[in-house]
């Protein structure tokens, strides 16, 4: 199934895109390539495949969850621009 060059100037004008001809010519290439690699994907025989989400194992390398002294109140404003009853003054965000 190849796509022509008035259903590349249909999904360019949904995506509110204007294209030159010479970019059309591209893009509809382009495309076709694309379907027919996807096409050729799904030849495969993938019944004993179970889906992957990355195709490296990838771990989560968080810390323990430790409990720990905080930083102290008085010296986490020693450098804030204003400071008001122990908190930090920002500007209002409305």
């Amino acid at each position: 199934m190849a796509l022509t060059r008035e259903e590349v100037l249909h999904v360019a004008e949904l995506a509110r895109l204007s294209l030159g001809p010479e970019e059309i010519e591209v893009f509809t290439r382009q495309l076709n390539d694309i379907l027919t690699y996807i096409q050729k994907l799904q030849e495969l025989d993938t019944r004993g495949i179970s889906p992957l989400a990355h195709v490296i194992p990838i771990f989560n390398a968080f810390k323990e969850d430790k409990v720990q002294a905080g930083l102290p109140r008085d010296l986490a404003l020693d450098n804030a621009p204003a400071r008001e009853e122990g908190n930090f003054v920002v500007p209002r965000v409305i």
